[in-house]
């Protein structure tokens, strides 16, 4: 198999088809929803969950099989039905017209995984094993999860905002690119966390 190019994908808006709609199906529409894609799920039945979205027009999910002509415009696709032959059909067919598709928990029928993710705000770091390992690649997000606390999430914001001013000052490039590498060091993080704790111990806060 080839080495897996890592990338981050900005799906708002992006029309995504999920087909089948049991908890593996939604714990995928989740994350796609948390992206902002517009999902589209097929299925003849679905969780509770689904249900609610639906009802919320959060997601589209049409209550029938899978056809082919659901692929049509859909930039992604997430087969995760409980049948091995509809999933690799499904894979199939979206190989025929260049959507990208995942077959959930088959890793010879992906063309993309989902990773393990450590989320703080803007801050994500993504685990992958190519399907290899889902364990694995759990395991060292938990061990993540330690090292990249709740705290760095605030502190990306102030990063953010920080990059934002320095990109908007006339400076040379040097300096600037001097400045950018000191907000993002470990000393500001340490920094960041003194003036943290001083404004909790703050008897005015």
């Amino acid at each position: 198999m080839p080495e897996l190019f890592p990338i981050f994908v900005n799906l708002r808006d992006r029309k995504v088809l999920v087909v089948g709609a049991g908890t593996i199906g939604a714990s995928k529409c989740e994350s796609l929803l948390r992206a902002g894609a517009d999902v589209h799920v097929v299925a003849p039945a679905a969780c509770a969950w689904i249900e609610e979205q639906s009802a919320a027009k959060n997601l589209h999910w049409d209550r029938r099989q899978f056809s082919a002509d659901d692929l049509q415009g859909m930039f992604l696709c997430v087969a995760a039905t409980d049948s091995e032959t509809t999933n690799h059909a499904i894979f199939d067919e979206a190989r025929k017209r260049n959507v990208l598709c995942n077959v959930v928990d088959d890793p010879d029928y992906c063309d993309f995984f989902y990773p393990a993710v450590v989320r703080r705000g803007a801050l994500q770091i993504a685990v992958s094993t190519s399907g290899l390992s889902p364990a694995l690649a759990r395991r060292l997000r938990v061990e993540l999860e330690q090292q990249f606390g709740p705290e760095y999430e605030k502190w990306v914001e102030q990063v953010g905002r920080q990059r934002r001013e320095i990109l908007a000052r006339e400076m040379p490039e040097a300096e600037r690119r001097a400045l950018l590498e000191r907000i993002a060091s470990h000393e500001a993080f340490k920094e960041f966390l003194r003036s943290e704790m001083n404004d909790r111990e703050d008897p005015r806060d």
